[in-house]
């Protein structure tokens, strides 16, 4: 058994597209489903997240900071990784990916100037510092932008 192949057991999830008050011969008529009287068969029940008038949980936990949705999470590598390679190969996403340099490219991979760098390479990755640039392109190789 995996994760991907776990199912509820069979007969214990129901479907929710049944019509709910629709007469006794229906099996879900009359109350339709929500008991007799209180709080939670009335129109306008308290809302998801409601706890009675207790302080709820979302406003007790402390919040801190702002998170931008739109920030993109680039991962950076110094040029004296890319030594790894041979002279005159080309190094894109896929390359480092597959020597281990990078596990979860996020989105996007950014060569950065740090370090020794002594071959010629055809570098593809979607940034680079200025410095890196400089160094790939003063020993031949080329820095390109997907």
């Amino acid at each position: 058994m995996e994760l991907s192949n776990l199912r509820p057991a069979e007969g214990s999830k129901h479907s929710d597209n049944f019509r709910r008050g629709r007469g006794h011969g229906s099996g879900n008529g009359k109350t339709a489903g929500k008991g007799h009287k209180g709080q939670k068969a009335r129109s306008g029940a308290p809302r998801p997240g409601f706890e009675g008038g207790q302080m709820p949980l979302y406003r007790r936990i402390p919040k801190r900071g702002f998170k931008n949705i739109n920030s993109k999470d680039i991962v950076g590598i110094n040029l004296s990784v890319l030594e790894v390679f041979d002279n005159g190969a080309t190094v894109d996403v896929e390359a480092l990916i597959e020597r281990g340099i990078v596990k979860n490219p996020r989105d996007g991979v950014k060569i950065l100037g740090n370090g020794e760098f002594t071959k010629k390479l055809t570098v593809k990755a979607n940034a680079f510092s200025a410095s890196a640039k400089e160094k790939i392109e003063s020993l031949g190789g080329t820095a390109e932008v997907m």
